[in-house]
């Protein structure tokens, strides 16, 4: 009880921060009918700026960081994207009125992983004093890349079995870590990482990403909102059990991964942060790279559906609820 009490007050006070905040209100005016927009080229130039600022942490840390620390996480990371699409998949085509290919898609966008939701997690890491491994932001595409390919590899596998889906356009597993690694999220990212690795960026970091990180975060979160409610119209659309699973997926997923962040902290000393920071990543769902990935990779799927069941409900379930609940967590275990 004295947990769950914990969680609830830190879901209230998140609720007066710009993250959560600026979510609800995109959520808010969405609802009411305003007109609001923010044009496409600013949200892909904050996305750019709030990924290259984790890249480059990330980078910066990882140069003075023991890789032997990170091998451990990284393979982690590999089999709980893994076992986030399988379990999808299991769970999803057992119930009724949904296709095999709607299944995989949802549990592939699931078992991705959400740069923005992340950026979140580790700013309110930061807020309450919480550290952990700046290089966690490498984890990235270990969970993210697997999950997507799984998906859809099962997805053709199953495709081949339905005589009418067999001449479907073939994609192959180097298809989609090219697709992927060619995403503007993991480009990013990767860049970042790259840069602040192999060069020394600390004074431009300092000056002008630290800086201008919370501003345009709460402006991801707003624009995130906004999409979430048009979303949520889409997702009436079809069958409720997404939205059930978008609302339970986020902490099972979560509980699974703070499971093996537990184990990488008893054999590694992987910081309680950074095991927030794993569950986060596994809680998540992927709503840059992702969506676009899973449509070209399983063309037979229903956005409405997969992107739906993602933006409506599983990101804000996620920002809410799984970043308090786990950090919560993680302050009692550890």
């Amino acid at each position: 009880m004295d947990l769950l009490a914990s969680v609830f007050d830190l879901i209230i006070t998140g609720l007066q921060k710009p993250t959560l905040g600026f979510l609800l209100g995109g959520m808010l005016i969405a609802a009411l009918g305003s007109r609001l927009t923010i044009p496409d080229q600013v949200y892909k130039f904050i996305v750019f700026v709030l990924l290259m600022k984790v890249g480059l942490s990330g980078g910066m840390e990882i140069r003075n960081a023991n890789l032997a620390d990170l091998l451990l996480p990284a393979v982690f990371a590999v089999l709980i994207g893994v076992i986030i699409v399988l379990l999808g998949q299991l769970v999803l085509t057992r119930l009724p009125g949904i296709k095999p290919a709607d299944a995989l898609a949802t549990a592939g966008l699931f078992g991705a992983v959400s740069a923005s939701t992340f950026a979140a997690a580790m700013l309110h890491l930061d807020d309450v004093g919480m550290e952990y491994e700046a290089w966690v932001s490498a984890l990235y595409p270990f969970m993210d890349i697997p999950a997507l390919i799984l998906a859809i590899v099962l997805a053709r596998m199953a495709n081949k079995k339905d005589p009418s889906k067999r001449n479907q356009k073939s994609v192959t597993v180097g298809y989609v870590i090219k697709d992927s690694l060619q995403g503007s999220a993991l480009s990013a990212l990767l860049l970042g990482l790259v840069l602040g690795l192999l060069t020394r960026p600390e004074s431009v970091y300092d000056s002008f990403y630290e800086p201008m990180f919370r501003g345009l975060l709460s402006i991801m979160m707003l624009i995130m909102g906004i999409e979430a409610w048009q979303r949520l119209a889409e997702l009436r659309r079809v069958a409720h059990w997404y939205a059930i699973y978008a609302v339970l997926a986020p902490i099972v997923h979560g509980l699974i991964a703070f499971g093996f962040g537990y184990v990488a902290h008893q054999v590694t000393g992987f910081s309680p942060g950074g095991v927030v920071l794993l569950s986060i990543l596994a809680a998540s769902s992927s709503d840059i790279s992702g969506p676009p990935t899973l449509r070209a990779g399983i063309p037979s799927a229903n956005p409405s559906a997969f992107i739906g069941a993602s933006t409506s409900i599983g990101t804000p379930i996620c920002i809410a609820i799984a970043i308090p609940l786990f950090t919560q967590l993680a302050i009692a275990v550890f």
